[in-house]
């Protein structure tokens, strides 16, 4: 089967209280183990009860609401004109203030408020939430509604837009925690349910089977449960749970040429889940393992190589992931894996495809160690090899706050955009001990740029230096303007401690 739909949409639904409409969606989850309870076998070629199930994961997953206020903002658009006319009257006819070179020029906007709507899994009864990255990525207020109508304000513990997991917290007790499952033992065939808020419809339940695992859908969200329970826009971070109710994975997305259910939908498996919830709980950032390779399906590769009527070598196997590139100062390169080797186990797991693998990473950190079965020149060999994190070392990744900077920070007057011709920026309004002392960024300097991000407030910047700290360059890039009008750059280097 070469290609199964035409899009992959994520499943969440978005409103905007002031336009109109978004929608999007993924999911998350985490994991435990309870006995299985008392289920009576259903007559053979009849299909299985799933009451049990529906009753028991129902009071578990949750209702959530994002919002993002009204902001106003800058934003740059084209005068085609700009190049043969000027303004000798310096905007005194309404052409807009802070005008650029090339004809571009800026102006403010007030954006709408918007609604987002999504769902979660109560994991811990002491009010601690699975849903995905983007139900609550950018939002200003985060309402939980629980399954019997109460409401809680939310807040993020950790987040990632990679996995597009998410861990939130209410102030709660005694809550119905939902038992998490080992995803690792389902089967494909095996029933399942999806549980969450589509289309606005509150605690819908949906029946299907597991139709594949491993799925890689090329979106960042690796070795996924493929299912044919409808999955739909809002479902985002709701449950996918067995016939004991148990959770097995986090819906995350559909695929869909239509924006709507044709009978294929993903969800992230609960040992990835499990992971990211330990990795947020303990560093506030997931923990990513890099093996360092690039390659793809051994499979796939030969069968595109014979569709462009190419030979292929004889690699002796046709499962397995093939290396096309080991990157320089990677843990393949120092185990001294090569391009063309094929990897078949890690740490006695088989892999197949490079979803399997994807899925043994993704439960790995930085600093791990793992056995390595690969084949080179049809001969099979075993490595052990230490996984690094993406700034190639074995360091815990910690997200950075404003406080490492060292420096106090306020938005620019109108007074000043008028004065230096900008629309936006943060002036530097104090330098203590911190990063930009360091690298020599002086107090009065205006930010308006970092890593090529546009600075308007203090939480842009924030979201910045998050962002640059877990990456895998962790340095500033700021790029701003004097107090004379004088432009100025800085590099700022965000190392761990």
């Amino acid at each position: 089967m070469k290609k199964i739909v035409n899009v992959a949409t994520p499943a969440m639904c978005a409103v905007a209280l002031v336009l109109s409409v978004a929608a999007f969606n993924k999911t998350n989850a985490a994991t435990a183990s309870a006995p299985n309870p008392v289920i009576s076998s259903a007559p053979a070629g009849q299909p299985v009860d799933l009451t049990y199930a529906a009753e028991k994961a129902l009071p578990s997953v949750v209702y959530i609401k994002s919002i993002q206020n009204s902001k106003v903002q800058t934003v740059e658009y084209s005068d085609p004109f700009e190049e043969f006319f000027s303004d000798p009257f310096g905007g005194f006819f309404g052409r807009g203030q802070g005008q650029g070179n090339n004809g571009r020029r800026q102006r403010q906007v007030q954006t709408p408020k918007r609604a987002a709507a999504g769902s979660g899994v109560i994991i811990s009864a002491d009010g601690f939430i699975v849903t995905n990255n983007h139900v609550v990525d950018g939002a200003d207020e985060l309402t939980v509604s629980l399954n019997d109508n109460k409401e809680y304000s939310a807040r993020i513990i950790g987040a990632d837009k990679t996995t597009d997991l998410a861990l939130i917290k209410i102030d709660a007790k005694n809550l119905p925690a939902i038992v998490i499952a080992n995803s690792d033992d389902v089967r494909v065939g095996e029933w399942v349910l999806a549980v969450g808020n589509p289309l606005g419809l509150n605690n819908t339940v949906t029946a299907g089977i597991v139709s594949a695992k491993a799925r890689s859908m090329g979106s960042g969200v690796s070795s996924m449960i493929q299912t044919d329970a409808a999955i739909n826009q809002g479902n985002s971070g709701g449950a996918l749970v067995n016939t004991r109710g148990e959770l097995i994975g986090i819906n995350a997305m559909l695929a869909s040429p239509t924006g709507s259910n044709i009978g294929y939908g993903f969800a992230i498996p609960t040992t990835i889940v499990s992971k990211a919830i330990e990795d947020f709980k303990k560093y506030g950032t997931y923990q990513r393992a890099m093996i360092g390779i690039q390659g793809g399906s051994l499979k796939d590769y030969i069968d595109a190589m014979k569709d462009q009527d190419k030979d292929v070598k004889d690699y002796g196997t046709m499962e397995g992931v093939r290396i096309d590139k080991v990157v320089e100062d990677g843990a393949a390169a120092d185990a001294d894996l090569k391009p063309e080797d094929v990897i078949t186990e890690v740490d006695g797991k088989k892999v197949a495809t490079m979803g399997e693998l994807q899925g043994i990473l993704a439960q790995k950190r930085p600093g791990d160690k793992i056995t390595v079965k690969y084949i080179r020149d049809k001969k099979t060999k075993t490595v052990t090899l230490t996984l690094k994190n993406e700034q190639g070392n074995t360091k815990v990744v910690k997200n950075a706050d404003l406080d490492v900077l060292g420096g106090t920070f306020h938005p620019i007057t109108d007074a000043q955009k008028e004065q230096l011709n900008i629309g936006y920026g943060l002036e530097v309004i104090k330098v203590n001990g911190g990063k930009l002392k360091d690298a020599g960024v002086p107090k009065g300097f205006i930010i308006q740029k970092v890593n090529d991000q546009s600075i308007k407030t203090i939480a842009d910047l924030q979201e910045a230096v998050r962002e640059a700290s877990t990456s895998k360059e962790p340095v500033l890039y700021i790029q701003g303007i004097y107090t004379t009008g004088k432009k100025g750059y800085f590099a700022v280097p965000l190392e761990n401690d």
